[in-house]
């Protein structure tokens, strides 16, 4: 539930950015949560979406929107299960199971990957360097049902440098994603700004409002299958993240045509073209990164998880062969790795 509020710009503010002007004045109790806002779509200066760094002036009306939410009970630990891969006294890398929200949420309270870190670790042993409580530990996210490995941080230091380190593309995070149709080349980049959709807030889009970020996807093909009698044949790519919006892979390969299999929100087609799945095939399989208090190189592959492991092998008759990156990645992850 969301309600919407009304801001007249002052004489002394005038000339100030959207996102500064909204946390001093309180339309948001902080500038992150601002930020956020202005991102999502959710703030309007004289009726329009306007990107955080834009000057506002004396007299602008401002339309913003906030969130009525129930009340949250205290945040406390949850023994879930974590498949962590590498721990340390800065850091955790773990493998997220499908399902598991990152964070809490209007619609998830508990149950989180933040619950799950505050029982393994302690809340006092955990970042929160996004200036949230119930974002303790968390400097990325996946998608609920995206599994795969990604990075908690236990100390601020750490968390920023791996937030600054994602930010500035240092980080090399890679998807593995079976998309709809047969990608013709075999390498391909997408540029496409995306920002929230104008009708269906809960959904992501290529845009070019002054709110949408820029976003960079590039794709490497692994493995071609073809068409069959009720779909147009399958691709196997490697996604490479240069920017970390929310739904980007899913929404930029959506945007070229050629929607991950199975996605519920982005994806195309009937249930019979989903190979089965009930959820969208992407799964982060390999991440590198240097570590910021060691200075360590370190990288990480990660198996398929059973339900994308099947799916890809109901088609392995169709195949057209692997790409030499393909048999690259195969070689990382092992054929028919399941977990």
């Amino acid at each position: 539930m969301a309600r919407s509020l009304v801001h007249i710009v002052a004489p002394e503010d005038d000339g100030m950015r959207l996102d500064a002007l909204a946390a001093a004045r309180k339309l948001y109790p902080s500038r992150s949560a601002a930020v956020k806002a202005i991102e999502e779509g959710r703030v309007f200066v004289n009726g329009e979406s306007l990107a955080k760094k834009a000057a506002v002036c004396a007299g602008d009306t401002i339309v913003y929107e906030v969130s009525e939410e129930a009340p949250r009970t205290h945040l406390v630990g949850q023994p879930i299960d974590l498949d962590i891969r590498y721990e340390d006294d800065y850091l955790i890398v773990l493998s997220k199971q499908v399902g598991l929200v990152c964070h809490p949420s209007p619609d998830h309270f508990d149950g989180t990957l933040v619950n799950a870190l505050i029982y393994h670790c302690g809340a006092d042993n955990l970042c929160n360097v996004q200036g949230e409580r119930d974002r303790l530990g968390i400097v990325h996210r996946l998608d609920r049902d995206t599994s795969g490995l990604m990075l908690a941080a236990k100390t601020d230091e750490v968390g920023q440098s791996l937030m600054d380190d994602i930010r500035d593309r240092i980080v090399d995070r890679h998807y593995l994603a079976l998309v709809q149709g047969v990608i013709p080349h075999d390498t391909g980049m997408i540029d496409a700004p995306i920002a929230r959709a104008d009708r269906e807030r809960t959904r992501m889009a290529v845009s070019d409002s002054a709110s949408a970020r820029d976003s960079i996807t590039t794709f490497t093909v692994l493995e071609r299958f073809d068409a069959g009698p009720k779909d147009d044949g399958y691709t196997l790519v490697d996604c490479k993240l240069f920017t970390g919006r929310t739904h980007q892979i899913r929404v930029h390969m959506n945007y070229i045509k050629h929607a991950c299999v199975g996605d519920p929100v982005y994806g195309s087609g009937s249930v019979a073209m989903q190979l089965g799945l009930t959820r969208q095939f992407l799964h982060s399989y390999r991440l590198a990164f240097t570590h910021p208090a060691t200075g360590e190189d370190l990288e990480f592959v990660d198996g398929l998880p059973a339900d994308l492991a099947r799916a890809l092998e109901s088609i392995s008759d169709r195949s057209r062969g692997r790409t030499e990156a393909g048999e690259t990645a195969y070689a990382a992850i092992g054929k028919g790795s399941l977990r």
